[in-house]
């Protein structure tokens, strides 16, 4: 597979496609609403990065618990389930009175489920499309995921001002009602990918099979750390220029989505496996310019450019892929998933409390000199290697 005509033409995937592209501005237009409105009450940096990457911080517990589940659930319930489930927490933050603890409460709690639904998406694509085009419908939903994003924040900054951040929070929750439709109605049915029934010890064992393989180990390291930390940057835009924090997440999403147009479409994959580790880097080093307090176009650009290095994840979840047993699929993808995305609320969380004790521009700049040298203490393990004739090894 190709081309992008042969891509939509795969059944069932322009459905799944629509479905994660209505999850992603649904989350992208909820946070910067709630992000706001946590900030416009508290002032504090710490709590509206809590209130954006909460439920990215909250996905441990789901990885922990629940992604044995993964390839044990029908899909097609699971995707139309779980949004639904995210749209009603959603509609109860935008009660007018409910205490700031309660709203962050709940943004804690959607995550746990949100860890299931990350690895039997990533699951079902491994079905829905072959292996050669699973990196080309990857990185579609990870363009979808940057122009989302663009568009999200972009359309929440405008709604903020508009509607006031509790409407936004409506949009946010209908925008999942309509994820759940597009699941409901354009995925057909079919029977979970594992036998047995899920369970706490199930999930145990499947992240200590997954764990106990040093390339592997080595791929989620790659994915979750250096990553998480750049995002922890992101999550103090609101408090470094709240006039102006959809514009610089904007900068990013554009950045996010032209490596992975760069890293799939335009480099021949030789050439492809050689940007692994200058993407890496290219990641972190331009949020060094904020030691300087950069105005706002620079900062932009800076922020652009460094989201180009987002296309480093996709080679990785690719070798990722490369690495794992198909019946182990949803749940190895789940917990890369899981471990990015609470990677990025930790650092979140670490980026907001040390914006509080110095400034938000000190604190990224820290953050993104600590993504540098943990890249350049994993790269050893991440030398380019021939891509295995199959899927299934050894775990």
């Amino acid at each position: 597979m190709r081309t992008y005509r042969e891509l939509f033409t795969t059944p069932e995937y322009p459905s799944f496609f629509l479905s994660c592209s209505l999850k992603t501005a649904a989350q992208t237009v909820g946070g910067l609403a709630l992000g706001s409105l946590v900030h416009a009450s508290t002032g504090s940096a710490l709590l509206s990065a809590l209130a954006m990457f909460g439920p990215a911080l909250a996905q441990v517990v789901g990885a922990f618990t629940l992604l044995s589940a993964a390839d044990r659930l029908p899909p097609r319930a699971a995707l139309a389930g779980l949004p639904l489930l995210l749209g009603l927490a959603t509609a109860v933050q935008a009660a007018p009175g409910l205490p700031t603890a309660v709203a962050l409460a709940l943004v804690l709690a959607q995550g746990v489920p949100a860890a299931l639904g990350g690895g039997i998406r990533n699951g079902l694509l491994t079905d829905l499309l072959d292996r050669d085009g699973y990196l080309l419908g990857r990185s579609v939903l990870n363009l979808s995921t940057g122009l989302c994003q663009i568009l999200g924040y972009a359309l929440g900054g405008v709604l903020v001002h508009l509607l006031s951040p509790r409407g936004t929070l409506l949009v946010s929750a209908g925008l999942y009602g309509l994820s759940a439709i597009a699941a409901r109605f354009g995925l057909t049915r079919r029977a979970a990918r594992a036998t047995g029934r899920p369970s706490v010890a199930e999930t145990v064992r499947g992240n200590a099979l997954l764990w106990s393989s040093a390339p592997r180990r080595s791929v989620y390291l790659a994915l979750w750390v250096p990553n998480g930390l750049i995002v922890g940057c992101e999550a103090l835009f609101v408090p470094y220029d709240p006039g102006h924090a959809g514009l610089l997440l904007s900068s990013a999403a554009l950045g996010m989505l032209t490596g992975d147009l760069l890293a799939v479409r335009l480099l021949p994959p030789r050439l492809r496996a050689r940007l692994g580790a200058p993407l890496r880097l290219l990641l972190a080093a331009p949020y060094l310019v904020f030691a300087v307090r950069p105005a706002l176009p620079l900062a932009a650009v800076a922020v652009g450019v460094a989201s180009v290095g987002y296309a480093a994840s996709l080679l990785l979840q690719e070798r990722l892929v490369a690495l794992t047993p198909r019946e182990l699929g949803g749940h190895a993808l789940g917990l890369q998933s899981a471990g990015t995305l609470s990677a990025q609320g930790v650092a979140a969380l670490v980026a907001g409390a040390l914006a509080e004790a110095t400034s938000p521009s000190t604190a990224m700049t820290v953050l993104a000199a600590v993504s540098l040298a943990v890249t350049l203490v994993l790269a050893p393990g991440l030398r380019p290697v021939r891509q295995p004739s199959s899927r299934a090894v050894t775990p």
